[in-house]
């Protein structure tokens, strides 16, 4: 496994719809390797193919610890209720905003192996899994988010 670069915003790698996978082979295996251990390095709950410079319909996903999906060609086949919270983004570096997403989701795809997998997804996890699915669509947090702001501001307007 090896650490991936994150794509920041403003590469237009982040603004393309991602090609579907052909094939799960050891190769695409090995990028999602290289996915999650990126993800955990910078202190993320999911992050999506074309984040570390892969157009492909493949991202990794860890709403909890030590409970990660591979999604690969995700499809979302129900969406429904609503629910708001503050997202961000490793390829968004130090900012955050309010997102609409749904409440409850239902995600098909492949999983690590290439075999058919069905997630049913609430609360936080269908919030993680919808945010991921957005970036293999070429659609980044900030385009749906209310009262964008920087995170790293002291708000007493204090720094250390």
């Amino acid at each position: 496994m090896a650490l991936r670069n994150v794509v920041t915003d403003g590469d237009p790698i982040l603004r393309k719809k991602c090609r579907e996978v052909t094939e799960v082979d050891d190769r695409i295996r090995g990028i999602l390797d290289d996915m999650l251990e990126t993800m955990r390095f910078n202190l993320g709950v999911g992050i999506a193919a074309p984040q570390v410079g892969i157009m492909r319909r493949m991202f990794v996903a860890e709403p909890e610890e030590g409970k990660v999906f591979y999604m690969i060609n995700p499809k979302i086949t129900l969406s429904e209720g609503e629910q708001e919270g503050e997202e961000g983004c490793l390829s968004v570096p130090g900012k955050a905003g309010k997102v609409k997403r749904p409440q409850h989701i239902v995600m098909e795809g492949l999983d690590y192996d290439g075999n058919p997998i069905v997630v049913d997804a609430e609360d936080f996890e269908a919030v993680v899994l919808c945010h991921e699915y957005d970036h293999l669509e070429g659609i980044l947090y900030t385009d749906k988010c209310t009262d964008l702001r920087d995170i790293n501001e002291d708000p007493e307007g204090e720094d250390e």
